[in-house]
Parts: structure tokens; C-alpha cells; sequence
């Protein structure tokens, strides 16, 4: 499973019915639509800075980024590998899941118009489900686990603390079983993957997994939802 999502891609010949059916398999019923009311953290310090970087892993990367593309305040979103070694950060040995590397997304944005606090506000009600371990939606294996990689201590209180938060106002149905560990090297994805959502919005894997999750960012955060995306390549966006 875990090499098949760009297999399927590659392999479009076979029928799009065909690819829609596997798009559908495992999970991803609930994983389509896991938009959750989660409140705003609690802890969120006043932020001077004029950028700020958050990694962040939470399944595949495609939906990862369309999401923060769509978030008004970020400047930059890169798909990508974090948790392994730099020989390794490839997408064919990182889908074996022995590398140790997850799928992620680097984040830079202004945190005068968006904060740390409420990135991961996001991340919880609509980019990833953070009950679901080793796995999101369709798709299995420690690659797409949840985790969020902070770089700084302030960033570490304010993603325990939230957790904390969440868990005690039994938010979700389940346990939240997202990581917070320090941030490792992030290494970019292939060329391929970038902007991924953006440039195959009717891709079947896309269409069923994570356009919900974007018109769900719309729906719950006017706020902070544009919709023209920042994206990696400027065609993109074209």
C-alpha cells in the first residue's frame, strides 16, 4: 500500500473507476471528511517575528500541503521527509517505511497574520485525523504517522500544552496520538510531488482524501482561507 498511491498515478491507464475504487479502500471513509470543531489553544504567546517555520507530518504530504497552500499568512509550504538520513530521503526506500522518515511539509509563514497556535489548529480540525496511528486514511506504515517537529521550545509548550488541552476536553473520540519531537532535517520531496493537490484536483486519490479537507478549511476558517494557493512553483498557480 504504502508505494501504491504514486503508482496509481502512474498507472492512470487503468481506468479511473478502477483508481477511484482503491482511493476508497481501507480508511478512507472516515479519513474523506475528518474535519473535527477543535478550539483554539489555550497557550498562544505573543510572536515578534516577522517568519516562523513549522514541520509537520500528518499522512501524505499531497494533502498536507494543498491545505497550507490555501492558508492565508504562509508564505512557503514545501512536501517533503523528515526523521531519517539524508541517503535515504528518497520516495521509493521512504515508502518501504524502514527509513524512519515521515512524510512532512515545511511551513513558513508570518506570524502576525497567522501564529503557531493556530497552525496547529488547523492541523488538528482539518489537514490530518490525530487518532489514527502509523496510518491516514488509505494509506499505512510509520511514513505517515503524525508528528510535529518543533523547533524551538516555545513551539514545544505550545504543541504539549495543546494536546493537553484537546485530550482533556475529550475533543476527539479517540486518543490523540500525534508525536512532538525536535525538529530533524527536512529534506524536499521530488519536483513531482510539489504542489501535487493543486495541479490534480480531479486526480481521483486527491478528489476523494483531500479536497474535503481544503473546502473544510474553508468552511471552519474564513478567516484564514485564500483561495489562490502559495505555491512552490509559480505555474502552479496558473
Amino acid at each position: 500500500m504504502p508505494a501504491s498511491r504514486f503508482s496509481r498515478w502512474l498507472c492512470a491507464g487503468a481506468g479511473v473507476a478502477a483508481i477511484a475504487a482503491v482511493a476508497l479502500s481501507g480508511h478512507s471513509a472516515a479519513h474523506a471528511d475528518p474535519a473535527v470543531a477543535v478550539p483554539a489553544a489555550a497557550y498562544s504567546p505573543p510572536d515578534n517575528a516577522t517568519e516562523e517555520t513549522a514541520i509537520l507530518s500528518g499522512g501524505c504530504f499531497w494533502g498536507m500541503q494543498g491545505v497550507y497552500e490555501h492558508v492565508k499568512g504562509v508564505e512557503h509550504v514545501f512536501a517533503g521527509y523528515t526523521g531519517g538520513a539524508a541517503a535515504t530521503a528518497h520516495y521509493e526506500i521512504v515508502s518501504t517505511g524502514a527509513t524512519g522518515h515521515a512524510e512532512s511539509v515545511m511551513i513558513t509563514f508570518d506570524p502576525r497574520v497567522i501564529s503557531y497556535a493556530q497552525i496547529l489548529q488547523i492541523y488538528f480540525a482539518v489537514a490530518a485525523d490525530p487518532t489514527e496511528l502509523n496510518y491516514q486514511g488509505p494509506d499505512s506504515g510509520t511514513q505517515y504517522r503524525s508528528e510535529i517537529w518543533y523547533a524551538s521550545p516555545v513551539q514545544q509548550k505550545i504543541a504539549q500544552d495543546y494536546i493537553a488541552q484537546l485530550t482533556a476536553a475529550h475533543v476527539f473520540a479517540g486518543p490523540i496520538v500525534v508525536r512532538v519531537d525536535p525538529a530533524r532535517a527536512f529534506y524536499q520531496a521530488e519536483s513531482y510531488h510539489q504542489d501535487f493537490l493543486v495541479l490534480h484536483p480531479d486526480y481521483p486519490y486527491i478528489a476523494v482524501n483531500d479536497i474535503p479537507k481544503v473546502e473544510n478549511l474553508q468552511s471552519m476558517f474564513p478567516q484564514f482561507y485564500q483561495s489562490n494557493p502559495v505555491t512552490v512553483f509559480p505555474a502552479s498557480a496558473s
